[in-house]
């Protein structure tokens, strides 16, 4: 008799993973093929072509990365980047450094814009930083950065980006699904996400985008991509339509499937209807923060609607209430990181989880837990 530990649920309203549709889960279930099956290179077709919509784009080279945002994360850096290249990259969280890190193993010589924690990357900074390094390979922000809850815009630097060389790379991780992201309308080039935030999936796949030109940059590399099993030109072989397709790794057949039921089930709710939903859904807890006393971490005016960063009220211990929610109400959200760490909470109001019932849920443990 096999063994199988006991897992109780949780409500996930936290940084992610985010709550997974019924459907979805059932999804994960269905009969595995291989992975050059007919029947699966449909399945990984069809999900190519909604990603193309979800992320706003015509890009070709549109594709799920196997593995997790970080995974795509990685797989953006190393296939624009070469040793002695200069990448730009916008630093204002976690991941922004992050960003900077990969860069840096990669060779490349980074010019870092910073802001402080919880405000957005201002757009003419990092125009001018460019303007000192014309030749820069990479121009690179987080749109929606994950550990401070600020949603940077993107328009004015994309703008002013697609007169130069230089390709604008863009972390959507928490944005894609959430909010429009929009890669054609704001000349993004390369674009990556992950499955486990607004698009409601488990953990597990991360899709990625590359504009013509940055799969120019791709095909013209004077050295090879740093990582074989992130190739972008490689995979284009295996994920690309058509008869000619090539093996080049053992796809997660069935995380294709929950992904391709997240996408139907996106579409299906209307993508301008779920931005809605979020933003909606977003407004009523941060009302509901406030007149409990928690103060809003990100700059005004650039507030994520699924996540939210509040800065606890003054003597509440944060870990110990967090662990609460979860002991007590079985509720997970975030803690701080970096220089936000024991200060505040990451709320996560991400796909199936962005419901008012969430935020009814979460309000009456809060008040439970403070009683």
């Amino acid at each position: 008799m096999s063994e199988v530990f006991p897992i109780e649920p949780r409500l996930l309203l936290g940084p992610g993973p985010s709550p997974v549709h019924p459907r979805i889960l059932e999804a994960l279930g269905r009969p595995t093929v291989g992975h050059l099956d007919g029947q699966f290179l449909a399945v990984m077709d069809d999900v190519n072509e909604r990603l193309r919509r979800v992320f706003g784009t015509e890009n070709a080279l549109t594709f799920p990365v196997s593995g997790t945002g970080s995974a795509a994360q990685e797989a953006a850096m190393a296939n624009v980047l070469e040793p002695g290249d200069t990448a730009i990259i916008g630093i204002n969280g976690v991941f922004g450094g992050r960003l900077r890190e990969m860069a840096r193993r990669m060779g490349a010589e980074v010019v870092a814009v910073e802001a402080e924690w919880g405000r957005i990357l201002d757009p003419e900074a990092l125009v001018d930083a460019h303007r000192a390094h014309p030749d820069a390979r990479v121009l690179a922000v987080v749109h929606a950065e994950t550990s401070t809850g600020v949603r940077q815009p993107l328009g004015e630097i994309g703008q002013y980006l697609a007169g130069t060389d230089t390709l604008f790379l863009v972390d959507t991780v928490t944005s894609l699904g959430g909010i429009p992201v929009a890669l054609d309308e704001h000349g993004v080039d390369v674009a990556y996400s992950g499955t486990q935030k607004c698009l409601g999936v488990p953990p597990g796949l991360a899709p990625i985008s590359f504009s013509e030109r940055a799969a120019e940059r791709v095909r013209t590399r004077e050295t090879p991509c740093q990582s074989w099993y992130l190739d972008a030109g490689l995979l284009a072989e295996y994920v690309g339509e058509g008869a000619s397709r090539k093996y080049h790794h053992t796809a997660p057949i069935n995380m294709m499937y929950a992904l391709h039921e997240g996408l139907v089930i996106a579409e299906e709710e209307g993508l301008p209807e779920r931005y809605e939903r979020h933003e909606r859904v977003g407004g009523i807890l941060r009302e509901a923060l406030l007149e409990r006393g928690f103060c809003l971490f990100a700059q005004e005016g650039h507030r994520l609607p699924q996540l939210t960063a509040a800065v606890l009220p003054e003597g509440w211990d944060e870990g110990a209430l967090r662990r609460r929610l979860l002991q007590e109400h079985a509720i997970e959200v975030g803690g701080g990181l970096g220089p936000a760490a024991g200060t505040l909470w990451r709320i996560g109001l991400m796909g199936h989880g962005a419901t008012e019932e969430s935020v009814e849920r979460l309000l009456a443990a809060v008040d439970a837990v403070r009683a």
